[in-house]
């Protein structure tokens, strides 16, 4: 069987920036990945802060373009769905749902995803005024009415940063208060622009291809209420932010979590010989596509220096 020198497991930008920097260091490279490259970001209808990128860039032409980038290099792919692993030997196997690969090294690059809302036509909606990231799309809703799902600290601080761009900003909470820190509070309450529905939460998204209708649903009376856009902005944007979960599940209990999240050094190395995590699934202050090609890169050139030696 052949044994490669470094399996990456994940085809979004963490994996396939590992994958570049490791073909172009001659190392004997196979990425793994389930679905379609990209991850979180093909959901993102345009990129404006990855350093770079072409105007009027979209998630699926950045990621088709970091996919050609890796087979120029000679990394080698494979389409299946991993179920078990074992580090415990120099050599590791990973055993998917079609075969089985071996290899020297591993990157785990598999990514977290938001937490559904669990609401009508989420699916239909993502990336067509459907948000799970402020940051990245925020600027798309200059001077409309937009809706955040969550109270905690993630929810009020994107809030705060929302009403930057948007007239106006409402954060649905499905308890009778916000449960972010004192000092988010006590900004998010000083803000004028910013309203709240308590004890509430989405039932639904409605729209002609993008989100144009809301409906809300008090958890206490189980009355519903519908918000409809603007006439002149035809759009309502939605931004959730009721956390994410990592996708580790089966390396639970093999390298060491915290909640869900792969602990790793500033080197992206695990605490198993040889098994490095990179991007969204490691424990991480900020999950942007820029920082998690920077840990695909971080992690590429630490194997090859652990492989060397």
């Amino acid at each position: 069987m052949q044994v490669y020198d470094v399996i990456i497991i994940g085809a979004g930008p963490a994996g396939l920036s590992a994958a570049i920097y490791a073909g172009r260091a001659r190392l004997k490279t196979l990425l793994i990945e389930k679905g379609k490259d990209g991850g979180q970001i093909i959901l993102t209808s345009e990129i404006e802060n990855y350093p770079g990128s072409l105007e009027k860039e979209s998630g699926r032409s950045l990621i088709k373009r970091m996919t050609e980038q890796t087979a120029s290099f000679g990394v080698e792919r494979a389409a299946d769905t991993i179920v078990e692993v074992d580090f415990s030997n120099a050599v590791k196997v990973i055993k998917g749902k079609k075969g089985e690969y071996q290899g020297r090294s591993v990157i785990i690059a598999s990514g977290a995803y938001p937490r559904p809302i669990g609401c009508a036509n989420e699916k239909e909606f993502m990336g067509k005024g459907l948000s799970y990231c402020a940051t990245c799309d925020a600027a798309f809703f200059e001077d409309m009415e937009v809706f955040v799902i969550g109270g905690g600290n993630s929810a009020v601080e994107e809030a705060i940063f929302l009403s930057t761009f948007a007239r106006k900003v409402t954060i649905i909470q499905n308890l009778a208060e916000l449960t972010a820190d004192a000092i988010a509070i006590e900004q998010v309450k000083a803000n004028g622009k910013i309203h709240y529905v308590y004890n509430s939460v989405v039932d639904s998204l409605e729209g002609d291809g993008i989100v144009e209708a809301i409906t809300i649903r008090n958890t206490e009376t189980n009355e519903t209420t519908r918000f409809d856009a603007d006439e002149e902005d035809g759009l309502i944007g939605i931004f959730s932010f009721i956390g994410y979960l990592p996708q580790s599940k089966i390396f639970e209990d093999i390298v060491e979590m915290e909640r869900g999240y792969i602990k790793t050094d500033e080197k992206m190395a695990t605490n198993v010989p040889g098994v490095y995590a990179a991007g969204d699934v490691r424990v991480k202050n900020v999950r942007q596509v820029v920082t998690a090609s920077g840990d695909g890169c971080t992690a590429a050139v630490a194997i090859e220096k652990y492989l060397h030696h």
